[in-house]
């Protein structure tokens, strides 16, 4: 059963990219994509971590909330 499960994960990514391609993304931008959610994934887990952290070690998350907000600017996208 689990082999039906992993044929039909593929399939769906394979669909997947087709239309992608078919709206003129290109690996590159899917790759793109990918790192810019994976960014904004961790920005977001940085400011609950920074809500709930205790007083000594808000300083540090907020220079690592700074440093990921300067690789967001970097990276294209919306």
């Amino acid at each position: 059963m689990a082999r039906g499960f992993d044929s039909k994960s593929v399939s769906d990514q394979q669909e997947e990219l087709l239309r992608r391609r078919e709206r003129g993304e290109g690996p590159q931008k899917v790759v793109v994509s990918a790192r810019r959610k994976q960014l904004e994934l961790a920005r977001v887990d940085l400011v609950r971590r920074l809500e709930a952290a205790p007083q000594p070690h808000k300083d540090r998350l907020r220079q690592a909330l700074a440093a990921l907000d300067e690789e967001l600017k970097k990276e294209p996208g919306q």
